[in-house]
């Protein structure tokens, strides 16, 4: 059986983290900052996440050096935040020491309360020791003394050079719509990267490009990046019943010219004081993943036994006989 360790280290430009891995699969996530989970990735290997060590990432726009704790950075890796987006609500700079304690097969990442924006932030981590798949519940409570409407709304900043592939949804609604497409306004509906699909969206991460965004209602519940051979996919649940934010979408994608985000939201709620609401993602990495990028179809069958664990070792489809 894989043995899994969860123990501090210092990790580059970002200081003292913590590291869960078994082996095959390293998770490590900054505790002088955040919660930021800053990297994933295999042992040995590329970081699935961006990480913004030089700070070039530089926002546009707003009041971005905000009351109760100075700028705001990217940072890079997958952060913890809540929808709508607001300036300067959204952006509370995460930029105070995290605690952390061990919880069964992961950690349990904790900043302090938030002074003026009155919610508390949780991230916390689980791992299969076999597999290295990793579950991560996100908690947001609002503790203030009156109702706040919000949705929790976790975001993976990853890496350059990358696809995203989002799936369409597929309901069945007969004379009504079944889809549900949000654009932001720098966002061209004939921009050279977006591919808008039969089945799915492919979005590339290109260098050279301006921001580009939109939200869908994805009730297929998964997204993916396909980047230097590798495939890491997220899922989560989409409830076709709840009233999701930015015209009721649960996934939201976005990029620039540094990197791409996939961004997965929960329900928007009103949280009544001391109620906590949370949203829950699990994570998997598929080595040398064999997919084909021009043909929807040969796409459909390529990626469909990597989202149902049909594939040996982390990276072989099984053998369907």
């Amino acid at each position: 059986m894989a043995e899994l360790y969860v123990r501090p280290i210092i990790y580059g430009n970002y200081g003292k983290c913590v590291e869960v891995t078994n082996g095959t699969i390293s998770l490590v996530a900054t505790v002088e900052f955040g919660p930021r989970i800053i990297r994933f990735g295999f042992t040995g290997g590329d970081n699935v996440f961006f990480e913004d060590t030089e700070r070039q990432f530089k926002e546009t726009g707003g009041d971005f050096s905000v009351v109760g704790g100075g700028e705001w950075h990217i940072y890079g890796g997958h952060r913890l935040w809540t929808s709508p987006e607001s300036v300067p609500r959204t952006i509370y700079p995460d930029n105070g020491p995290v605690r952390w304690r061990t919880a069964g097969n992961g950690i349990v990442l904790t900043p302090d309360t938030e002074t003026w924006t009155h919610v508390q932030k949780e991230i916390e981590v689980q791992m299969n020791p076999e597999s290295g798949e990793v579950t991560i519940h996100h908690r947001i409570t609002n503790t203030g003394a009156w109702p706040v409407t919000f949705a929790p709304w976790a975001l993976s900043v990853m890496a350059e050079g990358g696809k995203a592939i989002i799936p369409q949804a597929k309901r069945e609604t007969l004379v009504l719509p079944n889809r549900v497409l949000a654009l932001w306004p720098e966002s061209q509906m004939n921009d050279h990267r977006v591919y808008w699909g039969e089945r799915y969206i492919l979005l590339q991460q290109d260098e050279t490009a301006k921001p580009f965004k939109f939200g869908t209602n994805n009730e297929e519940g998964w997204a993916a990046y396909f980047n230097k051979g590798h495939l890491f996919i997220k899922t989560y649940l989409h409830n076709i019943h709840a009233v999701y934010p930015d015209y009721g979408v649960s996934f939201e994608c976005y990029t620039n010219h540094l990197f791409l985000e996939l961004e997965t939201l929960g329900e928007l709620k009103t949280v009544a004081p001391l109620e906590t609401v949370s949203h829950t993602e699990t994570w998997k990495l598929i080595r040398n993943a064999s997919l084909s990028l021009d043909n929807e179809n040969e796409l459909e069958s390529a990626i469909r036994p990597y989202l149902n664990n049909e594939y040996n070792n982390g990276s072989e489809p099984k053998n369907p006989d």
